[in-house]
C-alpha cells in the first residue's frame, strides 16, 4: 500500500508525489531530482508535467503519454497523478500534485501538503481536479 510522503518544501509537491509512487523518502527523491536538474523552487515543477514524468520514467515507472480530462471519480484508473488546486498566474497554469489510489474498490488521494490534518484524503468534492495522468508501476 502506498503511503503519502510529506513535502518538505513549500513548492515540493511534485517531488513528494514521485516519492510517494516510488516508495522512497522526500530527501532521497529530492537528491535524485536535483541530480536531474529538477528543483522544488522551479515553478515549472508545478506548471509543467514534464518534470514529474522525467522523475518517474527514470525510475522505470510508466506514465500515460498525455493528460486525460477528469470526468468523475469512478472513471479514474486505480493509480494516477492527480493535480488539484488549479489556478492561473499571468496566463500560466499552476497546480498542486497529488496521487490518486484505488485499492479493493476504495478510492483515496495521497496529498503531500504538510498543513493537512490527514494526508490520506477522501473529501473528493473539495479537490476539483481538471485532468489526470495514469500511472503504471511495473511489477518487480
Amino acid at each position: 500500500m502506498l503511503k503519502p510522503v510529506i513535502q518538505q518544501e513549500k513548492t515540493g509537491c511534485g517531488i513528494a508525489a514521485a516519492a510517494t509512487l516510488l516508495g522512497t523518502t522526500y530527501p532521497e527523491m529530492k537528491t535524485i531530482a536535483n541530480a536531474m536538474g529538477i528543483y522544488a523552487e522551479d515553478e515549472s515543477l508545478w506548471s509543467d508535467t514534464g518534470y514529474v514524468r522525467r522523475l518517474l520514467t527514470a525510475a522505470g515507472v510508466q506514465v500515460a503519454a498525455k493528460e486525460t480530462s477528469f470526468e468523475c471519480w469512478d472513471a479514474l484508473p486505480d493509480l494516477a497523478l492527480l493535480p488539484i488546486k488549479h489556478h492561473q498566474v499571468e496566463g500560466r497554469q499552476f497546480w498542486h500534485w497529488t496521487v490518486f489510489v484505488r485499492v479493493d474498490g476504495q478510492p483515496y488521494v495521497l496529498d503531500s501538503a504538510s498543513y493537512l490534518p490527514s494526508n490520506v484524503r477522501e473529501d473528493f468534492a473539495a479537490m476539483q481536479p481538471e485532468w489526470f495522468i495514469e500511472v503504471v508501476v511495473p511489477c518487480s
